[in-house]
């Protein structure tokens, strides 16, 4: 598997980038929180932006629609330390987390949704499609000084006429993904460093009852030590492959029970992963503290996504 000196920097200079979007003409569409942008990498490193979303444009993915849709978590406050960018609390300016859909040719956006009922979004975090046309999103929710919400996991529809939350509660839920057959959704909680799974009985069915407990999932077989877990990618073999914050590198757990691996990575801040180029074989990574979007050679394809583009 990869080391450093296996990682090829696609782009430099980029504000915070997280949610990569790997695009059939080679270029990735991804988000700069810092930045408040949805963007696109060129082969060739050239940064355009497709559309300043304002808050804090987080998880991206493509739509049944070819939109991309976004996770806004309503904005952040960063600081620059040793050269380096690193996120806080939420700013004075903040009046809630979106659903955003956008345009990547044109660059036009609306919102989608803003509450779930009189649930309001708090920090919408990473979301994923279905081969139904709906998605699963979390909210990792706000951070002040001494107050930090409770947030789960939302399903909702992608023409905006319905949205339900799933899971309460959850500790900080970030990265999201769906199993190849899609019967098991994958949860990545951020301080824990923990990934659960529950089982699916439809689209936006979770078996059984509703869960209203984190344990009501099966929790994923860890590795020892001190970390946090972002978002996460599922290869073509069902591993759910989470970017790993604090160690810096993509942590590989087995659903089967196999013994995790880490692919370490040049960035405390590794935040997110995405597969593309031939047959899925190439790994993009967010550097999100160094600004850098990471290019790395992957000895397992990864999951073709849904409406992937």
């Amino acid at each position: 598997m990869a080391e450093h000196s296996d990682v090829e920097i696609m782009a430099t200079g980029l504000r915070f980038p997280e949610g990569p979007i790997a695009m059939a003409d080679g270029s990735i569409v991804l988000v700069e929180i810092a930045r408040q942008t949805l963007s696109r990498v060129a082969p060739d490193g050239t940064v355009d932006v497709i559309a300043h979303l304002g808050g804090g444009p987080n998880g991206a993915a493509l739509g049944p629609d070819g939109k991309v849709y976004v996770c806004n978590n309503g904005g952040m406050l960063f600081h620059e330390a040793r050269g380096k960018t690193y996120p806080g609390h939420m700013p004075a300016d903040y009046t809630g987390g979106s659903i955003q859909r956008v345009d990547p040719v044109t660059g036009e956006f609306d919102v989608l949704y803003t509450h779930a009922g009189d649930v309001a979004l708090r920090g919408p975090n990473d979301l994923v499609f279905d081969r139904h046309g709906g998605f699963w999103f979390t909210d990792h929710g706000k951070l002040a000084d001494r107050v930090k919400d409770r947030t789960g996991v939302f399903y909702a529809k992608a023409d905006g006429s319905s949205i339900q939350e799933m899971i309460f509660p959850l500790e900080g839920p970030n990265g999201i993904g769906l199993s190849p057959d899609e019967n098991e959704l994958y949860i990545a909680e951020t301080p824990t460093g923990q990934v659960w799974a529950y089982e699916l009985a439809g689209p936006g069915e979770l078996l059984g009852e509703r869960r209203d407990k984190p344990d009501g999932g099966r929790l994923l077989a860890g590795r020892p030590g001190y970390f946090m877990f972002d978002s996460l990618a599922i290869d073509g073999q069902g591993n759910v492959c989470v970017a790993t914050i604090i160690d810096g590198g993509i942590t590989i757990l087995s659903p089967l029970g196999a013994e995790p691996r880490f692919v370490p990575m040049p960035d405390r801040l590794t935040t997110n992963i995405c597969f593309g180029g031939n047959d899925l074989g190439t790994a993009y990574i967010t550097l999100s503290s160094t600004g850098l979007l990471a290019k790395v050679a992957w000895d397992i394809p990864g999951l073709r996504l849904n409406y992937s583009d």
